[in-house]
């Protein structure tokens, strides 16, 4: 084959068929020899032609997501934590957050947040503690309660 990088279709199917033709192992009849040589030129003026190729759409770029509150004030009451993505109060933002397809550790990437950023709020927290411990969750069976001794005396 040639330099030129501008062959024609023609040019380069009749190249392509005499290099095919050229090889030892190559038998062919006359009839073989032509339907190859147009089905290679077929090819190579599909291949040839200017097809106006439409640019694939970028993947969308995830959107910026700004926090609607910071988070000092998501955190400011006992109460309850205020959502960032919102700007709601919830005693917990697990049930919030999967409303959302978000895990806790998806919100906390979104926000910039540390691993120590909590779910639930404080207040929330201390009181299901407390409602745990009266029902006696954690202990073992047959484990009686131990009565805390009051300060004041």
């Amino acid at each position: 084959m040639t330099d030129d990088s501008s062959l024609s279709s023609v040019e380069l199917a009749a190249e392509l068929t005499a290099a095919w033709l050229a090889n030892p192992n190559t038998r062919s009849t006359t009839e073989e020899a032509v339907a190859f040589l147009t089905s290679i030129h077929g090819a190579v003026a599909e291949l040839g032609k200017v097809v106006a190729v439409e640019p694939e759409p970028a993947a969308p770029a995830e959107p910026e997501h700004v926090p609607a509150v910071s988070v000092r004030k998501s955190l400011a009451s006992r109460d309850h934590i205020i959502s960032m993505i919102d700007g709601k109060p919830y005693k917990t933002l697990t049930r919030h957050l999967s409303t959302h397809g978000l895990t806790q550790e998806e919100y906390r990437t979104r926000y910039n947040l540390p691993k120590s950023y909590p779910m639930t709020a404080p207040a929330y927290s201390e009181q299901r503690r407390e409602m745990a411990k009266k029902l006696g969750l954690g202990r073992k069976p047959g484990q009686k309660a131990t009565a805390k001794k009051s300060a004041a005396k």
